[in-house]
């Protein structure tokens, strides 16, 4: 009774207040690394979100692939977690991915302008995060994100499936926030690269989007 409580508890903290990823893929290089495992916060999930932040979101509709490791559900505990999980109705399922926030509701995202930039609203931006050598797209796009959607890309740019390469797919690669299982803030394992993963200033600059405040 005391090992159910446990899982219990275990997943309601999951579902509604933190949750650990394993980062399998190079996409986010240099700022997240392969076999990273991070931390992300989910009381808040799609909402109070900047440009510039790390999410972690649930492509199933969006991109329609896995990116982050899937869960382990055989054996006894694997069976047992899923078995609750679906009780208290949180999907192990999920195909997650994680990319930064580029695009808020409301934004004119462009790439890319004369000078080799990114531009949000008419700004241009200099993103320090994208990794070294690489420009901020390869891919031109100009898109003007919808009410209750973001756009997200990877920060290694040429090695990143983002909304870049679903353009033409339904929603135009487009996120719903209702997707977002949350804001990355934490980098834990390996212990070398344990440290706090915060909220980007690389769009301080980018004026609000037309018709929001």
């Amino acid at each position: 009774m005391e090992v159910v409580a446990a899982l219990v508890t275990v997943l309601l903290v999951r579902a509604f207040l933190v949750q650990s990823f394993y980062v399998p893929s190079g996409s986010m290089e240099n700022t997240v690394m392969p076999a990273d495992r991070v931390l992300v916060d989910r009381l808040h999930g799609g909402r109070d979100l900047q440009r510039g932040d790390i999410v972690v979101f649930d492509g199933t509709t969006a991109f329609g692939g896995p990116s982050l490791a899937p869960p382990v559900t055989a054996g006894l505990i694997g069976s047992t977690l899923h078995a609750l999980a679906k009780a208290l109705g949180i999907d192990l399922g999920e195909k997650d991915y994680l990319k930064r926030v580029i695009g808020l509701p409301g934004d004119h995202v462009v790439c890319c302008d004369a000078s080799g930039r990114l531009t949000v609203n008419g700004a241009p931006v200099t993103e320090p995060y994208v990794i070294t050598g690489t420009r901020p797209s390869d891919v031109a796009f100009n898109v003007l994100v919808p009410a209750g959607d973001l756009w997200v890309m990877g920060d290694n740019r040429p090695a990143s499936a983002d909304s870049r390469a679903h353009l033409g797919d339904p929603g135009g690669g487009m996120v719903p926030l209702d997707d977002v299982l949350g804001r990355v803030v934490l980098r834990y394992w390996p212990p070398g690269r344990f440290g706090t993963i915060g909220r980007s200033d690389a769009f301080a600059a980018v004026p609000a989007a037309a018709g929001t405040s």
